[in-house]
């Protein structure tokens, strides 16, 4: 199809495509290479339980967001249960894998559910990281293609973390081009990192700073889970109003 493309597209037409695919922070051949993601979300072989989250999360958008693919080698900040961690999974195969990160404090609450996601031949390819989050990644893991850290780095504001090194921990690990993408839930202008513990919440201005500190570029944003009808000040998952979540892809310079 690439070839194609190029006897019969006029030039000007190639370089406004690969204009946009890089302003998604997508090479080329990534996304030559990328999964049908809508057939990995439709898999029948995953659980009511997590097709119910899909409703909250747009997965589909999500995972294409992040430019997950086979062979890819990735790290999962802050998984949890594994929903995030199970779809990157199988994004990633045959090929790739998925270093799923928890703190120990962490897996005291989502031990249990992350044990009995273990078992599906999903997760075949994942590796469960039991590490601090200023200190995440295990030192003979290096390369890697992308980190996602989806709904959690407001947690890192009220526990005792060192987020400056956190970020930087993710930055060395990176391989030159590798991508970090960061969901969380949006804060109120002027909140920063101060309802991390109360709303769940983080400025996305405070978190873009912190991040771009470390070295990080952001290559990229997504409106997907914006909700301009949150008025921002009461706790996330509020019964009657959904969330205003911002997303963004930072890229760690070649």
């Amino acid at each position: 199809m690439t070839r194609l493309i190029h006897r019969r597209m006029p030039a000007a037409g190639l370089l406004a495509i690969l204009s946009v695919i890089a302003a998604w922070g997508v090479t080329p051949t990534m996304a030559q290479d990328a999964p049908d993601y809508a057939a990995i979300v439709a898999s029948p072989d995953r659980s009511d339980a997590d097709r119910q989250t899909d409703q909250r999360r747009a997965p589909v958008k999500m995972l294409a967001f992040t430019g997950a693919r086979p062979g890819m080698k990735v790290f999962d900040m802050e998984a949890g249960a594994g929903y995030s961690t199970e779809l990157l999974a199988r994004a990633v195969a045959p090929g790739g894998v998925v270093y799923a990160q928890d703190s120990a404090a962490v897996m005291e609450h989502v031990k249990d559910k992350f044990d009995i996601r273990a078992q599906s031949p999903a997760m075949k390819n994942v590796v469960h990281v039991i590490r601090n989050f200023d200190d995440p990644i295990p030192p003979d893991v290096s390369g890697l293609d992308l980190i996602t850290f989806f709904f959690a780095y407001h947690d890192t504001t009220y526990m005792p973390v060192d987020r400056a090194e956190m970020d930087r921990k993710m930055f060395a690990t990176l391989k030159p081009g590798g991508l970090l993408v960061i969901a969380d839930h949006s804060a109120r202008p002027g909140d920063g990192a101060n309802v991390g513990k109360t709303l769940h919440r983080i400025e996305e201005s405070t978190l873009r700073q912190e991040v771009e500190a470390a070295g990080f570029k952001l290559v990229s944003e997504a409106d997907f889970l914006r909700n301009p009808k949150d008025p921002r000040d009461a706790a996330t998952f509020h019964p009657q109003i959904p969330n205003d979540e911002f997303v963004l892809k930072f890229q760690k310079p070649s």
